[in-house]
């Protein structure tokens, strides 16, 4: 598996949490010495939004996670979906409802190798979305920290527009390009990893959706700049 053999040879420690259709669902983690920001990045939870795991894996074989975070990657959640090309598993279930009392083998094992994680100064969850023109992005930021959304936004519209609409899959957006939704848990009767992720182990913790209407590499491309954006930003901060 490339995703597994690109991350052991850029000294990712791998735990397989998991498998589903015979492919091990992968927690990658690179943590180098010093206080270092620690980051969480996830991917192929919607297994029609191939973009995402495959950024991921572009820049594992590049060797772009480097010393300035620690890394905890979830580079492919949803095996069944992404060979299928479907956005639910095998048991046509979608696995970003989930997370509030996980019932799919999958996200119980994932639940389970976050809880042997750090908690995360940056979280990102890279996906993509069919209906948008433009790259847009959710932000869960409760304790008012530094924002690198706008640096992200700023980043891709270079190679991309930003989508420019009011409201975004039925949700109001603040300014372009950006939904910051109401982010009490208890609000909601099924998580997305993102609800999880505010609740349980994110200080910060994006949505990115890049238009599905643009080729694959340009896609790829989008969330990579966006994430690149993040990052810097992230690793300026000063971290205790």
């Amino acid at each position: 598996m490339r995703l597994e053999a690109a991350a052991q040879a850029q000294g990712f420690q791998v735990d397989r949490f998991g498998t589903a259709g015979g492919v091990p669902l992968l927690g990658l983690a690179r943590r180098p010495g010093g206080t270092k920001p620690n980051i969480y990045l996830s991917a192929g939870i919607h297994g029609d939004e191939p973009a995402p795991p495959l950024a991921l894996l572009d820049w594992l074989e590049r060797g772009w996670f480097d010393e300035r975070a620690a890394w905890h990657l979830c580079p492919l959640l949803n095996p069944t979906g992404f060979t299928h090309g479907t956005r639910n598993n095998a048991d046509d279930v979608d696995l970003n409802r989930d997370f509030k009392s996980p019932r799919t083998a999958e996200i119980r094992g994932h639940v389970a190798w976050l809880e042997r994680q750090p908690a995360f100064d940056l979280a990102i969850c890279l996906h993509e979305d069919w209906e948008a023109g433009g790259f847009y992005l959710y932000e869960l930021n409760a304790l008012d920290l530094p924002s690198p959304a706008r640096a992200m936004l700023a980043a891709v519209s270079t190679i991309c527009p930003i989508e420019p609409a009011a409201v975004i899959d039925g949700r109001p957006t603040d300014e372009p390009g950006i939904i910051r939704p109401v982010a009490d848990p208890l609000l909601r009767d099924m998580w997305p990893e993102s609800i999880f992720l505010r609740h349980h182990h994110a200080r910060l913790g994006y949505t990115l959706e890049s238009p599905s209407a643009l080729p694959l590499p340009k896609r790829i491309a989008v969330l990579q700049h966006a994430v690149a954006a993040a990052v810097e930003a992230t690793v300026l901060r000063p971290f205790e």
